[in-house]
């Protein structure tokens, strides 16, 4: 084994540079040893900030590096399969952002090039690797309350939409844009796949855009029922203004666990009005840092100790059928069946 697994980032936009930050200042038996972005301004800032000398424009060149025993791919979703597959024939370890891929049959390309080539795939869930939701699946699975009933995750996010989010069709809506966390994380927590699941939105922030795109939402609730019984329920908004919001609560029959909280630290200040005031979290990037952190440093001790990625490329097919499937439901007014986690044929 190396001393140290050689990383290459691809992609150096906003959600690559904290993985970049991360490998720059010290994963434990990895270097961040090149960049790789189509924008040279993108590219030149992360060397600069990194100071990786190492840098490609193209990602076909990046990935049959022979100096590369790992990458890091946070390009655009359709490129995606096309990048995986490639690193996988080349050789090399992949971590991938979600979402995995467009389409079902592309996570299967995806999965089947890895377990080809004998390499290994994690997909970027990091809630997974957050203390406190790490802490929320042990006390379910030491039976502190006993068996899960109902498992509730929301998240909302702040960010007015740009124009192109307007299309559902094409960017999903909240279902697929801060949704596909909760997804991950209800599977996860419920140890089983969704065999129902039904789809509500409306538009409450956005009206202006209510007849040039009538299907857009920003709002939504999605009700699941898992095949071992367990209920789930994700409620997702964008826009919210309020501040970034992520949270879950596991009702089980003899208690319940409450993860998350608003709250950016634990400062608060009570008025002479009886009004307390605290600061909410601004930012996914800040409520999950060292989570970020957490799920870098899993993929290169994979990769060293030889063992399953703690995130593997079937969650990451299954995170993106129930973001189909639940978009689905939304448009068609209706709920939908599946088996053993995939839609029916």
């Amino acid at each position: 084994m190396k001393d140290r697994i050689r990383v290459c980032l691809i992609g150096c936009g906003r959600a690559g540079m904290i993985h970049a930050r991360n490998f720059a200042g010290g994963i434990s038996g990895a270097v961040l040893s090149a960049l790789c972005d189509a924008s040279e301004e993108n590219l030149a800032a992360a060397a600069d900030e990194t100071g990786v000398t190492k840098t490609f424009t193209r990602w076909q060149d990046a990935v049959n590096d022979p100096e590369t025993d790992a990458v890091i791919v946070v390009t655009p979703t359709q490129f995606h399969r096309d990048v995986v597959t490639a690193a996988a024939a080349a050789g090399k370890h992949i971590f991938c952002e979600k979402p995995m891929a467009s389409t079902e049959e592309e996570c299967d390309e995806m999965i089947a090039a890895c377990r080809k080539n004998h390499v290994k795939l994690q997909l970027g869930f990091m809630r997974r690797f957050d203390r406190s939701f790490r802490r929320g699946k042990e006390m379910l699975e030491s039976g502190q309350i006993g068996e899960a009933a109902l498992i509730k995750s929301n998240t909302y996010g702040p960010s007015e939409p740009k124009e192109w989010m307007y299309n559902v069709r094409k960017n999903y809506g909240p279902i697929g844009e801060v949704n596909s966390h909760d997804f991950d994380t209800l599977r996860w927590y419920a140890g089983s796949e969704v065999k129902m699941i039904h789809a509500l939105g409306n538009n409450f922030r956005s009206r202006e855009k209510a007849e040039e795109y009538p299907e857009y939402y920003d709002t939504c609730t999605v009700m699941m029922e898992f095949e071992n019984g367990v209920l789930g329920m994700i409620t997702g908004a964008q826009y919210v203004r309020y501040g970034y919001d992520a949270r879950t609560e596991i009702l089980g029959t003899k208690g319940i666990i409450k993860i998350g909280g608003q709250h950016a630290d634990t400062a608060e200040a009570v008025t002479e009005d009886r009004r307390i005031i605290s600061d909410s979290v601004d930012s996914w990037r800040t409520l999950f840092l060292d989570a970020y952190r957490a799920e870098d440093q899993a993929f290169i001790d994979c990769i060293r100790n030889d063992t399953e990625p703690p995130v593997t490329g079937h969650d990451g097919k299954m995170a993106l059928v129930l973001v189909n499937e639940g978009l689905r439901s939304l448009l068609e007014h209706r709920p939908i069946c599946l088996k053993q986690g995939l839609p029916e044929k």
